[in-house]
């Protein structure tokens, strides 16, 4: 088998493959996987960035493989792009594997956005307690609010000026659980990482669906491949090592809401509460920018670190 560094350096004309109908696509079960033409655009733009950097990151490898991770908000094309590349890398003669990080939360999809909710409501309560800005006759307008679905409304606080205290106290506490520990089994997918760069030849991988009965654990080969693609929207994130090429998919959230809501994947998509997440998620995505090597635009234009800083300001 051809190193990585081998088969880039023979590909500086390279011209993208014809894409059959059904690629093979990420290992979330149940997850599909629809490209269109803005996909393999951006797609296209970004491997030809990434093949000199591949090369540069598996000589630095002791044993040549390479972690390579597309992230950004809900939504945005993560799952086509990853998938685009890893077929790339595999028909440029580079094994390759595309692994979700959405099977490495500590609960299913539904217990998740549960806790999310409860953290959220029950650090809104317990801030005003500690400020003082809680009564039991705020909370008969706050569990109406909450019997409702729409007690993260920030529209509230036009009424009730004492809101701002439930609000900011729940965000917060979002905030502490969101994309964090509490939320994600890091270690388990750094620990993945540690054993791929290692070289083992085989590496049990966790599959969660959305159901509480899927829940198992597979064994996958990966003797004969040298990139691992992680695609997942905290693939960046501080909380695990191991990543060599951050690839960044941009998007505002009034981008990634629009995404979401073609999609359709999971109930009350444009709720306050989910624009709550989806501001704090790219929150997230702001600060862990700066470790991107590559990020491209919505429109598929690569940028640089301050032009996309710049494209984050005007879009606010």
């Amino acid at each position: 088998m051809k190193s990585i560094a081998e088969i880039t350096k023979n590909m500086t004309d390279w011209q993208p493959p014809v894409i059959p109908e059904n690629i093979a696509h990420g290992d979330m079960p149940g997850d599909k996987v629809e490209i269109g033409e803005g996909h393999v655009q951006k797609a296209n733009v970004i491997f030809k960035e990434l093949l000199p950097m591949l090369e540069e990151a598996s000589e630095k490898s002791e044993t040549g493989k390479v972690v390579i991770t597309v992230c950004g908000g809900s939504g945005v094309g993560k799952s086509e792009i990853a998938s685009l590349l890893s077929f790339y890398l595999k028909e440029a003669g580079i094994g390759s594997y595309t692994l979700s990080g959405d099977n490495y939360p500590h609960r299913i999809p539904v217990y998740n956005d549960a806790e999310r909710l409860h953290t959220f409501r029950e650090s809104a309560l317990k801030g005003m307690v500690k400020e003082g800005t809680f009564t039991a006759e705020r909370f008969e307008v706050i569990h109406e609010f909450q019997k409702n679905g729409d007690d993260a409304n920030p529209k509230h606080t036009e009424e009730y000026d004492w809101y701002e205290s439930y609000l900011r106290n729940g965000k917060e506490g979002l905030k502490g659980y969101l994309g964090t520990n509490n939320e994600i089994g890091f270690d388990e997918v750094e620990e993945i990482v540690k054993e791929f760069k290692a070289g083992t030849d085989e590496i049990w991988l966790k599959r969660m669906g959305r159901e509480d009965t899927e829940l198992w654990y597979e064994k996958v080969d990966f003797s004969k491949i040298q990139v691992l693609v992680i695609e997942w929207t905290h693939g960046n994130s501080d909380n695990y090592k191991g990543v060599d090429i951050p690839v960044l998919l941009n998007s505002t959230p009034q981008e990634t809401l629009a995404h979401r809501r073609a999609r359709n994947r999971d109930g009350a998509t444009d709720s306050p509460f989910t624009m709550m997440v989806l501001e704090l998620e790219q929150a997230m995505l702001e600060h862990q920018a700066p470790k991107a090597k590559i990020i491209i635009s919505k429109s598929g234009e690569l940028l640089s670190y301050e032009e996309y800083c710049k494209q984050m300001e005007e879009g606010r």
